[in-house]
């Protein structure tokens, strides 16, 4: 008995992390204990501290310190109001002590340099992120490395640095993204070698080994089968088809952890893969083309529902409107480009409905097609149901490409040629030369110049061709039609 106790006393307990907290607004140093039901800070003073008091306690390894915060962090309620600092658990007290004694004498910039010791959830709070709408990872930090990159393994796909880099795929890998485009790779199995298309990303293994991802093409998601644990309602699974976002946060499994993750979901429109991101990790600009966004604009964002948008500006200073929702595949918001485009047998239901066509006479054309704004004269002639030509289209494959487009007003959606379709309907007309040859043998009209001949005038015919015709006309005859 008296080892057992004497055991327990020596024993030692690893150590912890704990959290300090700075209120902003009574530059107060408190120690922290958790969050009540109601989303408050439930902090202890530290020379109130008693032995009983149970403060937060987190292991020191990193990932498990990130994750709790970060779901710390979301649930506090008013988070902004208060600065966190990670502490050991058994130099609270004294730290706390001597930090609110740094407060209460430090200058504005001696606080500004408390910042470098504050701690964050991961990719920071939602709401306080990027100033401008992000459409690419240029402004991200690189996760990987390229030696880190398991090369040989990437030769196998038929695959180089060099190559990738010519297909600027490396880029977006380095910061563990997936390739903007698909890649064209070659798996050579001895017997038998196949060639497919698909996106690359790269993923950290348990071991922390970097491993290649490949995200093959889907012929369609199977929406019938739950998600991390989530089943699709027929309104999910009509928004993931019609525009990739399935428009709301729902709470995700993690099938390793069995942690509950509030997450979105997109399809992946290249491979139509699913995926989810942390809602938390959701990045809401302040400003979106000129458009100052207030928080309940924000908090639709966050939830991941669409968002209409009217006035923006476009980098060449003309308006425009359109619809933005964040994309999880993507990581960031994103514009809703021409949604008449999108081919769903939902849909085609709907314009087969008497009343939905009356709307589609309504509707506005769309300002932008396939990523490229019109502008005010293009515009102008597309509304008015005119042909306009245009130039600059990418397809998937990032090669230009040029074309006509014509609003239907009967189905609300923007027609796309190739070729002109006004020269095409021009060339089906018949010029002047076959004007009278199609008038006679067609419609039944007659030619002075040929009423009285009997055979079908030839191509290009406006006269009699031959002596026989020519006694013909000479001859008094039977009108065969009306006069041209």
């Amino acid at each position: 008995m008296e080892d057992n106790q004497t055991s327990n006393i020596n024993e030692i307990k690893p150590a912890k992390d704990t959290l300090l907290v700075l209120n902003i607004h009574n530059n107060t140093i408190e120690m922290v204990k958790g969050i009540d039901k109601e989303g408050n800070l439930q902090t202890v003073p530290p020379e109130n501290k008693k032995e009983n008091d149970q403060l937060v306690r987190v292991d020191k390894h990193g990932d498990l310190f990130s994750n709790f915060f970060s779901n710390f962090y979301r649930q506090l309620k008013n988070p902004t109001h208060f600065n966190f600092f990670k502490v050991l658990e058994y130099d609270a007290v004294d730290t706390a002590k001597d930090l609110q004694q740094y407060v209460d004498q430090a200058s504005p910039e001696e606080r500004e340099q408390l910042k470098e010791y504050e701690i964050l959830p991961k990719n920071t709070n939602p709401l306080k992120n990027q100033k401008t709408m992000e459409n690419n990872t240029d402004n991200q930090e690189y996760r990987f490395q390229p030696e880190q990159i398991d090369w040989k393994t990437m030769e196998k796909f038929g695959l180089t640095q060099e190559k990738l880099e010519k297909m600027n795929a490396l880029d977006p890998l380095l910061r563990g993204y997936k390739t903007n485009t698909l890649i064209p790779i070659t798996i050579n199995l001895g017997a038998a070698v196949s060639k497919m298309d698909v996106r690359l990303s790269l993923q950290e293994g348990d071991t922390g080994d970097i491993g290649i991802k490949l995200h093959g093409i889907r012929r369609e998601p199977n929406l019938n089968l739950k998600f991390l644990g989530h089943e699709f309602s027929e309104e999910d699974k009509k928004n993931l088809m019609e525009n990739g976002n399935m428009g709301r946060v729902v709470d995700l499994v993690n099938p390793k952890t069995d942690e509950i993750i509030p997450s979105v979901i997109s399809r992946d429109r290249l491979t139509n893969e699913l995926v989810a991101y942390r809602a938390e990790y959701m990045k809401i600009p302040d400003e979106i083309k000129g458009i100052q966004l207030d928080e309940h604009q924000k908090q639709t964002l966050l939830e991941g529902k669409p968002l209409y948008l009217e006035g923006m500006t476009s980098t060449k200073g003309t308006t425009f409107d359109a619809t933005v929702q964040f994309n999880a595949d993507k990581r960031y918001v994103e514009f809703i480009f021409d949604n008449n485009q999108k081919q769903h047998h939902s849909q085609s239901q709907k314009e087969n409905n008497p009343q939905n066509q009356n709307q589609h006479k309504n509707s506005e054309p769309p300002r932008v097609f396939r990523d490229k704004e019109l502008d005010d004269k293009q515009y102008e002639k597309f509304k008015a149901g005119e042909t306009v030509y245009v130039s600059g289209l990418v397809d998937s494959k990032g090669k230009e490409y040029q074309g006509y487009i014509t609003f239907n007003k009967e189905t609300a959606k923007t027609d796309f040629s190739f070729t002109n379709p006004n020269k095409l309907r021009e060339k089906a007309q018949p010029s002047e030369a076959h004007k009278a040859q199609t008038a006679v043998n067609t419609d039944g009209k007659t030619n002075e110049a040929t009423k009285n001949i009997k055979e079908p005038l030839q191509s290009k015919q406006q006269e009699p061709a031959n002596k026989q015709q020519q006694e013909q006309q000479k001859k008094p005859a039977r009108s065969r039609g009306r006069k041209m």
